[in-house]
């Protein structure tokens, strides 16, 4: 069975009653497949004991329609068709959007679901969207089926901000020691295609690189899932000179993957006047070699970029991310952002956030594991703001994302993986990332919503039987 989707879209000039009207045919990307053909390190599965938490798939997912696709995004420019365009570029966020349901917020860009109207075909589905004058406004060059989920805020709106990502499962860790844990929380890479992880830590004036197998797609006969079989491959120790973690209680550093073919090390102390004084470390993947130094950064007040401790609890906190070139960490204010290029220790840039963050971490501010910053796809998510590619801030509602979160993001197609915990509760967890297009639907000309019109939008969606050639 192959899916065919035909969309119409009626505009209705409240004023006169004019009724414009488009109708396109769309194309069908391959998210179903990734999400229900796909199962990294074995998410599907109970795998750890009684504690593990998995997502109740009917209602939640199931039915697909109108669960896991259940939404839909409207876009200003065209979105690029292929099959594999699962999540496009966040400089050009949806401008509109709705779900499963009836938009009972004040949120203006999203849209409800004509509940009389949609209903389930004999070989398919059909939604009917609609939006009030007053909301969606913009010109739509493109739309796109989603989840139900990624259609209620897309990335985040100022009315939420955690429906971007489901839980899909938890995985209890319970066998793990301080040591297995301290190795599972200093990941600083995933190779999901080739079963490896990457981890670094600071110890005796040297950096430890460890490169270890992880059962991601492959099983050993004699590994588990519930990462107790985490195996070593190799270990590297580079002695340094200049870098070090600062602090004695809490040892303060980080380090993080540049995505530039480099690791990163940083160390600091938050400062609240004066000069910043960052300690770094860069390792090259490909021969791993090293170059050390410490930067000195003029008028920069910043929050530490981060901690890591073993002590009773495996403890790190994470405060920065890099993205293409440049490291992001938070001002010391909560007042904005600062942007570092990692070439050019004079490009440094405070980006404003418009407002003062709460300045809360995306799984919880109280735990011995924290992180106020990750990236997913090209988007910089924070507690209650986003930063998008261009540095353009969005403020969204102040909402936790994820548990206790004590690792980056790790992306694999729709889903992220990360492990964290909290004073012996220690979990990997993994979500999805619900504003997915299902579907692209470019429009021969773009149309403009504004608030002299309601606009009603027809989308069938249907199975039809493959024609062989």
């Amino acid at each position: 069975m192959r899916l065919h989707g035909n969309m119409v879209i009626e505009l209705i000039d409240e004023n006169t009653g004019a009724v414009e009207t488009v109708e396109e045919e769309n194309m069908v990307t391959n998210v179903m497949n990734h999400i229900l053909g796909l199962n990294p390190m074995g998410i599907f599965y109970a795998v750890a004991g009684q504690y593990d938490t998995h997502l109740l798939w009917n209602n939640e997912m199931l039915p697909i329609c109108p669960n896991m696709i259940g939404g839909i995004l409207l876009y200003s420019d065209a979105l690029t068709e292929d099959a594999d365009n699962i999540y496009p570029s966040t400089n050009k966020l949806p401008v509109a959007y709705a779900s499963n349901d009836v938009n009972a917020t004040a949120n203006v860009a999203r849209g409800s679901l004509n509940l009389t109207e949609s209903k389930a075909l004999d070989n398919g589905y059909r939604f009917v969207w609609e939006f009030t004058p007053s909301q969606g406004n913009s010109t739509i060059a493109a739309v796109a089926l989603t989840s139900a989920k990624g259609g209620k805020n897309a990335y985040g709106s100022e009315e939420a901000s955690n429906t971007a990502f489901l839980q899909l499962m938890e995985t209890r860790l319970e066998s793990q020691g301080k040591e297995e844990l301290a190795e599972l929380y200093s990941v600083v890479e995933v190779d999901f295609e080739h079963d490896l992880m990457y981890s670094l830590t600071y110890q005796d004036q040297s950096v430890i690189l460890k490169k270890k197998r992880l059962p991601v797609f492959s099983i050993g006969l004699n590994e588990r899932l519930d990462d107790t079989t985490v195996t070593l491959l190799e270990e590297t120790v580079f002695h340094c000179s200049t870098f070090h973690f600062l602090g004695s209680y809490t040892p303060y550093g980080d380090f993080l993957d540049g995505h530039d073919g480099y690791w990163y090390g940083f160390s600091n102390q938050a400062n609240s006047s004066g000069n910043a004084t960052v300690y770094w470390i860069r390792i090259k993947k490909s021969d791993l070699s090293m170059v050390e130094g410490v930067w000195t950064l003029s008028n920069v007040q910043m929050k530490t970029i981060g901690s890591f401790k073993v002590d009773t609890y495996v403890q790190r906190s994470i405060r920065g991310v890099i993205r293409n070139g440049y490291l992001y960490i938070q001002a010391y204010n909560d007042a904005g952002i600062y942007k570092i290029n990692l070439n050019n220790v004079a490009d440094v840039t405070l980006i404003p956030l418009g407002f003062t963050s709460a300045n809360k971490s995306l799984g919880s501010s109280t735990g011995t594991c924290t992180n106020y910053l990750a990236m997913v796809n090209d988007l910089i998510i924070a507690y209650d703001y986003v930063v998008k590619p261009d540095d353009t801030v969005l403020q969204t509602a102040a909402n936790y994302k994820f548990n206790y979160i004590a690792t980056p993001l790790f992306q694999y197609k729709e889903f992220v993986f990360c492990w964290g915990g909290n004073y012996g509760s220690d979990y990997r967890m993994v979500y999805l990332v619900t504003p997915y297009l299902a579907s692209i639907n470019n429009l021969g000309t773009a149309v403009v919503k504004n608030t002299d019109k309601t606009m009603k939008i027809t989308y069938e969606l249907t199975e039809e039987e493959e024609v062989s050639e």
